[in-house]
């Protein structure tokens, strides 16, 4: 496998002249690199064109930051693939994508269709609210506001001050809970 040539110091140029206003250096730093940033960009977001919006935002914050880059504290090619890694990550954060498991305990799909739809008469729905009074609070207000308000996990956890996994477990806890209660 044959190494890529050594960079280090064209890179540290081009990232001088860029911090100078130098467009022509960035437009070569954008042709020697931007398939590499593309590639982890696409790593984490696996969508191709939010992969190239991020690299095309990488590019400008590596004209503004050019300035920042400091050659004691790292590698140049080091520096531009964490910009594209945390533009990458920004842009997931916003997208508010979960990753999806085929578990479907994990609630990223639901267990029933509309669980309160299939109650058939006043006695199930009394019986359903008489079993999620029952349930702890972070339990029951967890799988309110997923499946009542409609949330999303992430919104629950954004919702709740608290990490997405948390949510899902008290969601499981409770579903478990609430079907146990449901069948006595």
């Amino acid at each position: 496998m044959e190494r890529p040539a050594d960079t280090t110091g064209d890179h540290a140029s081009l990232l001088a002249a860029i911090a100078r206003g130098e467009r022509e250096a960035l437009r070569r730093l954008y042709a020697a690199e931007s398939r590499r940033l593309y590639g982890i960009a696409l790593a984490i977001l696996r969508d191709p064109a939010a992969a190239a919006d991020a690299v095309q935002d990488a590019f400008l914050r590596i004209w503004s930051r050019a300035g920042t880059y400091d050659a004691t504290r790292g590698e140049p090619r080091t520096w531009l693939a964490a910009i594209a890694r945390h533009v990458a990550l920004d842009a997931a954060r916003a997208r508010g994508r979960e990753t999806p498991t085929d578990d479907p305990a994990l609630g990223d799909r639901p267990v029933e269709e509309d669980p309160v739809s299939r109650l058939d008469d006043a006695a199930d729905a009394a019986r359903l609210r008489a079993c999620l009074e029952g349930l702890p609070e972070k339990n029951r207000r967890s799988i309110v506001l997923a499946f009542v308000d409609g949330f999303s996990h992430s919104q629950v956890a954004a919702r709740l001050e608290l990490p997405v996994g948390t949510v899902k477990a008290w969601i499981r806890r409770g579903l478990a809970s609430l079907r146990e209660c449901l069948a006595s």
